[in-house]
């Protein structure tokens, strides 16, 4: 047997002899196990915080009703942990960063304003005079 013993005490697993098992109830479809010889590897999916106990191995007696338990188990906690949702946080880190965007262009857009900027770039007229002595 694979018994839970303390918060909530109950059967988990039965394995005969004859390799016959039982896996009960609250257990059903989230319980494996696999027996080599004389070892059992047992493996639990999707647990819950209920499935928080120790848990310990123990033997039938041989004609007798009696079970043997092995002194040591295995404690199992489960806590629950908050998720947090990392979606909106994004958000405030996009828009911080566009924020930070437009105030650079509109400080480039003010400096290039106030430089005048443009009369860098207009092409020039010569300032020649060409006066026509022919005559």
């Amino acid at each position: 047997f694979l018994l839970k013993t303390h918060m909530q005490p109950e059967r988990v697993l039965y394995v005969s002899s004859q390799n016959a098992s039982t896996i009960f109830p609250t257990f059903a479809n989230r319980l494996e196990y696999s027996k080599q010889g004389k070892k059992i590897v047992i493996t639990l999916h999707n647990i819950q915080k209920t499935d928080s106990d120790i848990y310990v191995c123990a033997g039938v007696l041989k004609n007798t009703s009696f079970l043997s338990v092995n002194r040591s188990g295995t404690m199992i906690l489960i806590k629950e942990v908050e998720q947090t949702d990392c979606s909106n946080s994004s958000w405030v880190i996009y828009g911080l960063i566009i924020m930070v965007a437009l105030l650079f262009f509109a400080l480039i857009c003010c400096t290039l304003y106030i430089v005048n900027i443009k009369k860098y770039f207009w092409k020039r007229k010569p300032n020649a005079v060409y006066e026509d002595m022919s005559y």
